[in-house]
């Protein structure tokens, strides 16, 4: 897996490449949870468009970022969700529970 990161003020768009599983999820849990409580970023857009692979500790990591930014009252938008990682969050029941939004642009905007 392979994490990029775009910060914008505070607001930050989180690129991920690859399968989140046991053994990546940490790299993405320290990436979120540290741009929420160390960069004071208001808004994490995670752009899932090239994972096509998420298991139940990749879920996790997304529910701890979800955490911490309603604990922060900031905001977590998922992006670019394949149809294995939504059929996992669908499976899971969690896919409403998440923000999702149809493009970068939506997840980014001012009013979003």
């Amino acid at each position: 897996m392979e994490i990029n990161v775009k910060r914008d003020g505070a607001r930050s768009i989180v690129y991920v490449t690859g399968d989140i599983d046991l053994y990546t999820s940490p790299q993405l849990r320290e990436t979120v949870l540290d741009l929420f409580q160390r960069r004071n970023q208001q808004r994490v857009v995670l752009n899932l468009s090239e994972v096509h692979y998420i298991d139940s500790s990749g879920i996790a990591s997304l529910v701890e970022g979800l955490q911490e930014a309603k604990k922060l009252h900031a905001r977590f938008i998922l992006v670019g969700l394949n149809e294995a990682p939504r059929h996992v969050l669908e499976l899971t029941r969690l896919l409403n529970v998440f923000e999702i939004a149809a493009s970068e642009e939506e997840a980014t905007a001012a009013d979003a």
